[in-house]
């Protein structure tokens, strides 16, 4: 007889943590390795612009095709393909000559890397009751910034013992090895021997509502759907400052402040771990707004919006008079930036069913990495004449409007529809 787990949905969502936390650090080892490489390959900002566009390009893309992928093959199947993908992918960097083909294989990591928030977004959807999705869901995006945050030390110390390319495949090899765990470890809750009766019925009774007629059921209706396009447009506007976080801020501190390898390592990780915290917050703030008389999707616009104000500490980079000031804003700015995605991520789960949560959070990342691509590419072409410090404000201006956006569209009267389970909200 299989030994029982007691919240084993705790466990499985642990699980899709870690595997977050190894696809971002697979993503992060570039911006981290970034003064070697474009020392030994002789990169401007620019080229170096055109090497992340290279992976943004593929993600933007594949997001929808990944989601897709996922409500097709299962979560299971699916996201083990998607992982030995990136795997093997990071891993080829080391072989990269010459900037050109290290953006290949940026896309390539970028096509394969697509696959993680749909499918953490549909382990959520599948394993936990409404009530404690948006708690799942910041577990599992803190791994987006854990990953980031352990990338400085453990890059640096592949790059000074072994060289850039040691960094590359150390990390790849970590992400094979979950790719293989995540095979045996995970099956759906109707699945999985390990699942005890209690914590089923607790599953299935919690989410009683996903089987609500009238919510988008195939991608035509998720694209018609109001719901839908509340969430992809903030995301839209959003995005370009958790991509900037990701692949400039070693640049940034290089260029800027004029630290090396070491001081970079001691300094990039730490707005990641103040973004764990923002994770944490997007958690725990909606329940609390739900025990004060909010409603459910109400407590997730008002995290969110409490976000984005925040977003105010970065775009005051400009005046810092020293790193560690510079990096004190962005800490506010990682903090902020995870709130607010972790509520966006959550709605994904509260407004689509199970069927469909992977293709409409897949879809909403496409037209989230749309405008960190364009923002990517503005980076590229202004900063080394202009500066970095128009571009933070920028991105504090961005995401005021997505907040806007988010009241604008998912008004009242759409959350009644939703509950209600009317057709094209």
């Amino acid at each position: 007889m299989t030994r029982k787990v007691r919240n084993l949905r705790w466990w499985i969502i642990g699980l899709v943590t870690l595997g977050t936390i190894l696809n971002y650090l697979a993503r992060s080892t570039l911006s981290v390795a970034a003064p070697a490489v474009k020392a030994e390959f002789g990169m401007t900002t620019e080229q170096y612009s055109w090497v992340v566009m290279g992976f943004q390009a593929a993600y933007t893309v594949m997001q929808s095709v990944a989601g897709a992928v996922l409500d097709a093959l299962g979560t299971r199947l699916g996201f083990f393909l998607f992982a030995l993908a990136w795997a093997v992918s990071n891993m080829a960097h080391g072989l990269a000559a010459g900037w050109q083909s290290l953006a290949v294989f940026r896309g390539l990591l970028g096509a394969s890397e697509a696959a993680a928030i749909p499918a953490g977004a549909k382990t959520v959807s599948e394993w936990f009751p409404a009530k404690e999705r948006p708690l799942a869901t910041s577990a599992f995006q803190m791994g987006t910034s854990v990953g980031n945050m352990i990338a400085p030390p453990l890059v640096v110390f592949c790059i000074l013992n072994w060289g850039w390319r040691s960094a590359f495949i150390v990390t790849g090899m970590l992400s094979l090895i979950w790719a293989v765990l995540w095979w045996f470890a995970y099956r759906a809750p109707e699945e999985h021997p390990c699942l005890d009766e209690s914590e089923r019925d607790l599953i299935a009774n919690g989410q009683a509502d996903d089987s609500a007629t009238g919510r988008p059921a195939n991608r035509r209706e998720v694209v018609r759907s109001r719901a839908f396009w509340s969430i992809a447009l903030p995301r839209f506007l959003a995005e370009p400052a958790w991509q900037t976080f990701n692949f400039f801020i070693p640049i940034y501190l290089f260029t800027t402040w004029q630290l090396d390898l070491k001081a970079i390592a001691l300094w990039a990780w730490l707005p990641f771990l103040a973004a764990d915290f923002g994770s944490l917050a997007a958690g725990l703030l909606p329940p609390l707004l739900m025990r004060l008389g909010a409603g459910m999707v109400a407590s997730r616009k008002i995290t969110m919006t409490l976000g984005a104000l925040l977003m105010a500490g970065p775009a005051c980079i400009g005046l810092a008079s020293s790193p560690a000031a510079a990096i004190a804003l962005f800490c506010i700015g990682g903090f902020a930036h995870q709130m607010l995605n972790g509520a966006l991520i959550t709605l994904c789960s509260d407004l689509f069913e199970k069927r469909t949560v992977a293709t409409a959070s897949g879809m909403a990342g496409t037209i989230a990495w749309i405008g960190g691509m364009i923002f990517t590419f503005a980076i590229g072409q202004s900063a080394d004449t202009f500066g970095y410090n128009p571009l933070f404000v920028a991105l504090a201006v961005l995401d005021f409007l997505g907040a806007g956006l988010l009241w604008m569209l998912l008004r009242p009267r759409l959350e009644i529809q939703k509950i209600h389970g009317e057709k094209h909200v």
